[in-house]
């Protein structure tokens, strides 16, 4: 287990700028970097404490956090530096430390602690926290997040352990959340923020979630990254339609 990073007296965002390196690419027909907007000029700039990444399924938002949580030091399954919840011994290939190999990054300072949250293997650290308590020989109650239900395990994940300085990466949290538990979210996201030693890189499909105040949302197309409103995204525009009258939404969908 990694030690305990001393507390650095500077405000979020401390990954300030994300960029290709495409002398570090060995094969531009490979995964991930046939991905379109993976062209050399690639550059992400981080102004805010809180950057929120959106787009359809495909485009490339988990090959992306996958690649920044290994360059910031975490597992490509998930969690904390020092963490190896999953074997990967058998893995035909890791997507995200092929594409952190040829990532160069701008840091002030470079934090090295926070998490990587993966919602496809949320349960593979769930268990890997629970047995490691366990087998904790300094003892203490274990944290058990395998005997909530899903979103009430995720959301007690969260609270436990997301109020310290460092930087979070959460792909599609949204995945086990009700709504109601999308806006506890909400709120957690915003003691962080008030917090002013958390930076947020986070994946959704959730309109509620786009919808963070002060946030950085960009949108992710294989043009590259731009910025978007939320009554922009495609996400808020089919929302805002079965909302507005459901019946005729979904006899709509099934017209096509």
């Amino acid at each position: 287990m990694a030690r305990k990073q001393r507390e650095i007296r500077l405000p979020a965002p401390y990954l300030k700028r994300l960029w290709l390196d495409p002398a570090k690419i060995a094969d531009r027909a490979a995964y991930p970097f046939c991905l379109p907007f993976l062209q050399d000029e690639f550059e992400l700039s981080f102004t805010s404490a809180i950057t929120i990444i959106v787009g359809e399924n495909g485009t490339g938002k988990s090959t992306l956090l996958e690649g920044i949580a290994a360059l910031a030091g975490y597992d490509e399954a998930g969690g904390g530096k020092g963490y190896m919840p999953v074997d990967h011994g058998r893995a035909i290939e890791r997507m995200g430390g092929a594409l952190s190999a040829a990532l160069r990054a701008s840091w002030l300072p470079k934090i090295t602690q926070g998490w990587f949250f993966r919602a496809e293997s949320f349960f593979s650290v769930a268990r890997y926290l629970d047995q490691a308590a366990l087998d904790d020989p300094l003892g203490g109650p274990p944290p058990d997040f395998l005997s909530h239900s899903h979103g009430e395990g995720f959301l007690r994940f969260f609270e436990e352990r997301c109020q310290r300085q460092g930087i979070y990466i959460f792909d599609e949290p949204e995945s086990a959340l009700s709504p109601a538990r999308q806006i506890e979210f909400l709120k957690l996201m915003r003691r962080m923020d008030d917090s002013g030693h958390c930076q947020v890189l986070m994946a959704t499909h959730s309109p509620v979630l786009m919808a963070y105040p002060g946030a950085t949302l960009l949108r992710l197309t294989k043009y590259g990254l731009e910025p978007v409103r939320v009554q922009d995204t495609d996400h808020f525009k089919a929302m805002r339609e079965f909302c507005n009258d459901p019946d005729r939404f979904v006899q709509g969908v099934f017209a096509e």
